[in-house]
């Protein structure tokens, strides 16, 4: 089965097709067209992304927006800022480069979270911001194929000027979605607890 048939089949949101079988969720193994430490690396950041799909099932607008005690940002923000990070590390990486004035304006408050988040990032269901997530994974998923493992080794300075690759910088992107994907699941316990009373 399609990995977009999951989120179908499933009762979630519409998603683009990928690559991926639900029987595949556990493997971290090569991927058609994609060489073997790029398809791997992808399957890992598919994996995180379904366990997030997971944790925002059901949810209304109202819930997204909500902020509670235990995080000073929103679902909503979080969604928002998993394609934010993705979207400043495909910039970064594929195209070397910082992002411009505009993407900053379009991405900023997402990158940033806080009241600047809050402010902007409200109002919208679900199918809007996994509309965006997927939008941006389907351009990842676009470039990664017009690269090899060896790109996935080069070298650049990183966070303090230290050096980097883009394997250890496409690891943080998903490594921080599986962050605030903790955040999203205490955000969620303490909105059904509240509901409950």
């Amino acid at each position: 089965m399609p990995f977009a048939s999951i989120y179908l089949s499933e009762g979630g949101f519409p998603m683009s097709p990928t690559t991926f079988d639900k029987d595949k969720l556990y493997l971290v193994a090569d991927m058609p067209g994609y060489s073997p430490h790029v398809g791997r690396l992808l399957s890992m950041m598919n994996y995180a992304r379904y366990t997030t799909w997971r944790a925002v099932q059901g949810l209304g607008v109202e819930e997204l927006d909500t902020v509670t005690d235990v995080s000073r940002n929103s679902i909503a923000m979080l969604l928002r800022h998993f394609a934010a990070v993705e979207y400043a590390y495909q910039v970064q990486t594929f195209e070397e480069r910082r992002l411009n004035e505009s993407e900053r304006a379009e991405w900023g408050p997402a990158l940033n979270l806080g009241d600047e988040g809050r402010a902007s990032l409200s109002g919208r269901d679900m199918d809007h911001h996994w509309h965006v997530l997927q939008s941006v994974r389907d351009r990842t998923l676009a470039l990664f194929r017009e690269v090899d493992d060896a790109w996935l080794a080069t070298e650049k300075p990183f966070w303090q000027g230290h050096p980097a690759n883009y394997h250890f910088m496409w690891y943080h992107v998903f490594e921080d979605e599986i962050n605030h994907r903790g955040q999203i699941r205490l955000i969620r316990q303490r909105l059904e607890v509240s509901r409950h009373g």
